[in-house]
């Protein structure tokens, strides 16, 4: 085996580890969105924001929703 084709290899093999561990952390989420809306709203549902948050700390939003829209 050459020196260049190994070389590449090593390269191509640590660019495919790279991407698969960014697939579930980051596309994943953005190609599922509905998934993710229905747990959250599962999850946060007879949950009183204003009970648990701190003082002076802004009520958290959905996520999913564009700010100032």
């Amino acid at each position: 085996m050459s020196k260049n084709l190994r070389i590449s290899l090593i390269f191509g093999g640590f660019v495919t580890a790279i991407a698969a561990a960014f697939y579930p952390i980051f596309f994943y989420p953005l190609t599922h969105n509905k998934e993710y809306k229905d747990a959250q709203k599962m999850n946060r549902s007879g949950v009183n924001q204003a009970d648990i948050q701190p003082i002076g700390v802004k009520i958290w939003s959905d996520p999913f929703k564009p700010s100032g829209k």
